[in-house]
């Protein structure tokens, strides 16, 4: 009676298409669920997203959960999470980003989740860092210990989203630094983000943290894209 009662005044619909959600659903009804674009790149060694480092840097796996589609369902959700303060859509996504980890090979060798870091200002306007709540997700789901303060972002970057790959490198090189590197000693990272495009960010951050002795890292992402 009482989630009647909460239904009503606080209506539970579906972000993609509207409709009520059962009180099984969760941000999406189970239509609009199984229609999100998934790559099963988790599944798939040698999948695009590891081919985008292979030279650059050595990474242990690397995978996103769908591929992103310009005016898709998915940029919404993004778009929502990241501009419109829904984190309930962000922790639901990082927990499906866990549950298909949780069907890779690799589940095992992973020790902790280290999220993308925002520069101080911007995730002091946006209230939280999106790549820290799909971190929560994950580790609600698999149970891996999430370190928030890892990486920082020491310098305000643009925004990527019309940058080539050359430019984007240039933009996020140095940006990024290790703290503590010694409590990562022999780890095995899983580094989070959201939107993965040329890699240019991912391998930023991953140089820094493959600074520490004995580090291995792995590159799960959200969503894919090559536009």
């Amino acid at each position: 009676m009482l989630s009647a009662l909460i239904h009503l005044f606080y209506p539970h619909c579906c972000e993609s298409c509207g409709r009520d959600l059962a009180p099984s659903e969760e941000v999406l009804c189970l239509r609009c669920h199984l229609r999100l674009p998934a790559t099963r790149f988790h599944l798939l060694p040698e999948n695009p997203v590891e081919k985008l480092f292979w030279g650059r840097m050595p990474v242990e796996h690397a995978a996103a959960a769908y591929f992103f589609g310009k005016h898709s369902r998915l940029q919404h959700l993004i778009h929502a999470f990241k501009y419109q303060e829904r984190r309930d859509i962000a922790l639901f996504l990082g927990r499906q980003m866990g549950l298909m980890l949780k069907e890779s090979k690799w589940l095992n060798d992973i020790h902790i989740v280290i999220p993308v870091p925002l520069f101080k200002t911007r995730e002091r306007k946006r209230g939280y860092n999106q790549a820290g709540l799909l971190g929560e997700g994950i580790c609600g789901v698999t149970g891996f210990p999430l370190v928030k303060d890892a990486l920082v972002r020491s310098t305000f970057t643009e925004t990527q989203t019309h940058k080539g790959r050359g430019d984007r490198w240039e933009n996020v090189g140095k940006v990024f630094s290790a703290h503590a590197l010694e409590r990562l000693h022999g780890r095995h990272i899983l580094l989070v983000d959201d939107v993965l495009t040329t890699g240019a960010t991912m391998e930023a951050c991953a140089r820094r943290l493959l600074e520490g002795e004995g580090v291995k890292v792995s590159v799960f992402c959200l969503a894919y894209t090559n536009l």
